[in-house]
């Protein structure tokens, strides 16, 4: 058997084992370097595991995460919650309305799906439960929103993205990912208003007369939280800072926001968001390192070019291959992170993308809005999990809707993929570097 085959197959094994990801790829990585390379070439291990995250815009990552987590213990959900629920009133549909427009705004400031289902889940769930939406259904549409932050910058996987294909600039990624997060989102906002219209659930008159006040004092409290994404983008696109350095503006912002305006927050408390986003970053770096092992191996094995050749070889109709790439990361989304799924098949997939001459930046798009349906989609839709565990319910009650929004998403995909402008006219506009 050849040493490509033994790290394959001990990377499938170890996966099916229940091994984490992270100590899969290390491992498999090492039974690779075993198999096909002098075992003298062990001792590359520290400095593969080191260079795979000696790289200054990795720091972003850990900041975003802080960021996100900050915002969600200052009470901005629920304050972007009151304001939208004022502006829109009640009618059929509205708090799912509500619910996906908050989702959007807070993948604007967290870049992690998670940590944006389980804010906006905290707040929506018992509101939309008492209005009459089933459980299953909104914890469903909450985690599909929340996958949106994916896309919407900034985004932590569009920063691995930028690191993992040379000669992509994040700023482009950023602007790429805006038009088609807003599209997915009213993708899956569409058969919500539907089904809520359908069953009756929620229902009433729009907001009008003495209404206006609230709006306006909600409008105010709302504030702070709808200036985060205009300071992050806004300070990108004037060259105020680059993307590391806004992800420091951001927790700086939050921090502010925190302690002084919505004052639910203390330093004490800070100390203890400290010590949470070094451990979510510590597992995501952790990833990357030991990705870097398999990586190397894989590289020096001729693994990840015999695998593009394989691919490429398969067909002469770049539709139709680019369709089967598609389904094939959409299934790694139903069981990998983002963060995983490109550092395994980003080596694999570069070769492929330069052969048919695929724009990088609408590339990267495209797989994020498949890890992106991935994130809701069982078995194991890590959204999905978060949602369904603050709702107390079965991810099994959820599939009947789960699949409802995925084929909504499908449909943003399949559009991005048909028309690239969606995600490229932006860039492209704002004088990035598209490729």
């Amino acid at each position: 058997m050849s040493p490509d085959l033994w790290m394959l197959l001990a990377f499938a094994g170890l996966l099916i084992a229940g091994v984490p990801v992270a100590f899969s790829l290390g491992l498999a990585g090492a039974v690779g370097i075993l198999a096909g390379l002098p075992p003298a070439m062990l001792a590359t291990l520290g400095t593969n595991t080191y260079n795979s995250i000696a790289k200054y815009p990795l720091i972003a990552i850990p900041l975003f995460i802080l960021t996100g987590l900050i915002f969600e213990r200052s009470g901005v959900a629920l304050r972007l919650v009151r304001f939208a629920q004022a502006l829109i009133g009640p009618r059929h549909g509205g708090l799912a309305l509500v619910a996906v427009l908050v989702c959007m705004i807070m993948g604007g400031m967290s870049g992690s799906g998670p940590a944006d289902a389980a804010a906006v889940a905290m707040v929506m769930l018992p509101s939309m439960t008492k209005a009459g939406y089933p459980k299953p259904f909104s914890a469903t549409l909450i985690a599909a929103s929340a996958s949106t932050a994916i896309l919407i910058p900034p985004s932590v996987a569009l920063i691995l993205y930028s690191i993992v294909v040379p000669g992509v600039d994040l700023r482009a990624l950023f602007a790429a990912g805006l038009f088609p997060g807003i599209l997915a989102g009213l993708a899956l906002l569409v058969p919500a208003l539907l089904v809520s219209k359908r069953y009756g659930w929620e229902g009433g008159t729009p907001v009008e007369g003495a209404e206006r006040l609230k709006v306006r004092e909600t409008f105010k409290q709302a504030l702070p939280a709808l200036f985060a994404p205009v300071l992050i983008l806004g300070g990108l696109r004037s060259g105020l800072f680059t993307p590391t350095e806004a992800a420091v503006v951001a927790v700086a912002y939050g921090v502010v926001i925190g302690l002084f305006v919505t004052r639910e927050i203390g330093v004490r408390d800070l100390w203890r968001l400290f010590g949470e986003a070094a451990v979510i970053a510590g597992v995501v770096m952790l990833i990357i390192a030991l990705a870097g092992i398999f990586a190397w191996a894989g590289t020096m094995l001729g693994t990840f070019r015999d695998l593009a050749q394989w691919i490429i070889a398969l067909t002469d109709n770049g539709v139709l291959l680019l369709i089967l790439i598609m389904l094939a990361v959409l299934a790694a989304g139903m069981l990998l992170d983002a963060i995983s799924i490109y550092l395994i098949l980003m080596p694999i997939l570069i070769p492929v993308m330069q052969h048919f001459e695929w724009n990088p930046v609408w590339f990267g798009i495209l797989l994020a809005m498949n890890i992106a349906i991935g994130q809701f989609t069982p078995p194991v839709a890590v959204n999905l999990m978060v949602t369904t565990e603050v709702a107390k319910i079965r991810l099994e009650q959820t599939l009947g809707w789960a699949l409802l929004f995925v084929v909504a998403m499908a449909g943003a995909l399949a559009l991005v993929a048909v028309f690239p402008e969606i995600a490229l006219w932006l860039p492209r506009t704002l004088g990035y570097n598209v490729g």
